[in-house]
């Protein structure tokens, strides 16, 4: 399998590295597996000659017109996090010539992934157009804005959507290249995660600060404020919509808008955190939790922890 990791100047040190040493281990483990894939053949590419990584080490790049279309492109994240510096960092004439050169691959028969930030590069492409994907999840309101026709799944780690993977935030790298070479074999994948120590990880739901989010959108933000208050008595939209200073509409509109949700989703998002926040620093029964978050019973409460971050009681109390 021939791999490019399509590199920009500015590329996120952790990402970049969290890539390579990810399949470099996989590939020095192949030989201890009784049937050794085919190895996998990575080349850093760059659009630029002169690449250096957002703390400023140089990486050897090799030309885009110098290489064979590969079987697999990834793109790391850019070392631009928040959105004013992103938006800046995306209009750069190097962005525009990785499109080019994603597109051509796609269209030589390329599979194509990205991760973090660099989910924004792939969807400047409009590759993504019409396709499931995830991205970092304090840039989903960006996202969305700017990529309206992909269908965003910010709280899953990992999205594999026809012949594109996008992954979420930071060490998400990691799940990214553990999927390559799960495509090539599951049980050097397996292998690898023991090495790495990474764990199976489906959802970046849990690690979501709502109110972060909620401060993209002053709609958004005077809802989040009113729906904390109202936790343990319920949902109603009619009194959300007075408190957001919005017709009901117009609310589900701007949550839909910046959150990809609908009020009562987010509503429900919303107790999930503090339920979570409850079990960690205290020693309250899950009942009385429940109580305290608008639930009649345990039984419930456990069920959706369960169904949204994939974890039971016993193990977010651990903070596992």
């Amino acid at each position: 399998m021939r791999l490019h990791l399509l590199v920009l100047d500015g590329v996120f040190d952790l990402g970049l590295a969290a890539l390579t040493d990810t399949l470099s281990t996989a590939g020095e483990l192949a030989g201890s597996l009784a049937q050794a894939p085919a190895p996998i053949e990575v080349t850093l590419v760059g659009v630029r000659r002169r690449v250096r990584t957002a703390q400023g080490l140089t990486v050897p790049v090799v030309p885009v017109h110098a290489v064979r279309n590969p079987d697999v492109v990834l793109v790391p994240a850019l070392g631009a996090k928040m959105p004013d510096t992103l938006a800046a960092r995306l209009a750069c004439a190097d962005v525009a010539d990785a499109v080019v050169a994603l597109q051509q691959w796609f269209g030589a028969g390329a599979a194509v992934g990205a991760a973090c930030t660099g989910t924004f590069l792939l969807a400047e492409s409009a590759l993504l157009d019409g396709q499931r994907a995830t991205t970092s999840w304090w840039l989903a309101p960006m996202f969305r804005q700017r990529y309206p026709r992909v269908l965003l799944d910010d709280s899953r780690m990992l999205v594999n959507s026809a012949d594109f993977t996008t992954a979420g935030a930071a060490l998400a790298h990691l799940d990214l290249a553990l999927s390559i070479v799960r495509s090539c074999s599951p049980t050097l994948a397996a292998l690898a995660a023991r090495y790495l120590l990474v764990e199976a990880r489906g959802s970046q739901a849990e690690f979501v600060i709502p109110d972060h989010l909620a401060h993209a959108d002053p709609v958004v933000q005077r809802f989040e404020v009113w729906a904390r208050q109202q936790l343990a008595h319920g949902f109603s939209l009619a009194e959300a919509a007075v408190a957001a200073g919005a017709s009901e509409r117009t609310l589900a509109r701007r949550l839909q808008g910046v959150l990809g949700k609908s009020p009562l989703s987010y509503f429900q998002d919303l107790r999930v955190e503090r339920a979570v926040h409850l079990l960690r620093t205290g020693s309250q029964s899950i009942d009385q939790i429940a109580a305290q978050v608008g639930y009649a019973d345990g039984v419930t409460l456990r069920a959706l922890l369960r169904r949204k971050l994939g974890r039971g009681v016993r193990e977010l109390r651990a903070g596992a």
